[in-house]
């Protein structure tokens, strides 16, 4: 976990695991949550991405330190692999995992799993109706009318983005028509605005990171749009610390909305070689502006970093960048080259 405070970055760095005692040979697309017990990571491990004996994985940070990695949800009868968790703790005191099983992301089918928060599973998982699939990677938001919206995309004739909803945590679903877009976008990351407006950025395929609003609660979406962020087809994430009524978004182009600034962090990375994770800040009317660099190096046990999440705790002002790589992260130099 890398972690950006006020002055200057500073880094922690360990293993969520030991990759010599993995019972699986490659593991992706973390995803983290805070809750009562400690910080939860999930993931899929197995031979590869998309191989049928990937299962989805979940480790519990408390002050002993990581847990043992468990296997929370095992794979249907059909022996597809599983896909993308997205944790989320509930006002309820318990967590939401949404997962895919799928052969390919073309063909996923959706499930949601209710965990206790300590990461164990209290009820067996349910499978979504057809044509829902959940939150594709990034964290669903509790709206002020109670309904829970859901990020969501399809990858079958084209890249094309959409949203779901329920409100009664998953006994039945809504969803969105398409969003609008002459470009190729994935992976929506949701903030709500202080007058009650939704906005979702997305990856995409066309160098950009695209931007749709709702005004009616995610029922409807304008045409998507360019944001004038640079896009290297990385994912984003979303978060929002209400107490402070701040937002944030990460993206592996990850942006962050603090008060009436907002902050991106872009990953750029390449296989074998120095990764670079470039947090910026942005006022109203003005461009964007780096904060500060953070480097590491690539290579065996050093993921590349293509999904670093933003978290905002109470005790900090400034976003901390979190890469929840479930091996380990090794950052060998940080520099900060414009001051927020």
């Amino acid at each position: 976990m890398l972690g950006v405070p006020n002055d200057l970055p500073a880094a922690q760095t360990g293993f969520v695991f030991d990759p010599a005692d993995a019972p699986f040979a490659s593991c992706h697309a973390s995803t983290i949550c805070e809750t009562g017990a400690g910080l939860l990571c999930a993931w899929f491990g197995g031979a590869a991405e998309g191989a049928a004996d990937t299962l989805i994985y979940l480790s519990l940070l408390s002050d002993a330190g990581w847990s043992t990695p468990k296997v929370v949800a095992e794979g249907r009868d059909d022996g597809h692999a599983m896909w993308n968790p997205v944790l989320w703790p509930s006002p309820q005191g318990d967590v939401l995992l949404f997962y895919k099983t799928g052969p390919a992301p073309a063909r996923w089918m959706g499930h949601l799993l209710l965990l206790d928060q300590g990461g164990t599973p209290v009820a067996p998982p349910v499978t979504m109706p057809r044509g829902f699939l959940g939150p594709t990677k990034n964290k669903p938001l509790l709206l002020r009318d109670g309904r829970l919206l859901c990020p969501s995309s399809t990858e079958d004739r084209d890249w094309t983005v959409h949203f779901e909803w329920t409100a009664n945590r998953g006994l039945t679903w809504e969803k969105s028509a398409p969003v609008a877009s002459g470009y190729r976008i994935i992976q929506p990351a949701l903030l709500q605005h202080g007058d009650g407006r939704l906005q979702a950025l997305c990856r995409s395929r066309d160098g950009v990171i695209a931007a749709t609003w709702s005004d009616d609660g995610g029922r409807s979406w304008s045409a998507a749009h360019a944001t004038g962020l640079p896009g290297n087809n990385s994912g984003i994430e979303a978060g929002a610390r209400p107490q402070l009524q701040r937002q944030l978004l990460p993206v592996a182009v990850a942006s962050c909305h603090l008060g009436r600034r907002a902050a991106v962090a872009r990953c750029r990375a390449a296989r074998g070689r120095m990764a670079r994770i470039q947090l910026s800040f942005h006022h109203p009317g003005q461009r964007w502006r780096t904060a500060c660099e953070l480097y590491m190096a690539q290579g065996k046990h050093r993921p590349c970093p293509h999904r670093p999440r933003i978290a905002l705790r109470p005790e900090f002002v400034t976003p901390q960048v979190l890469i929840p790589a479930p091996a380990c992260v090794l950052p060998d130099r940080m520099t900060k080259s414009v001051a927020a």
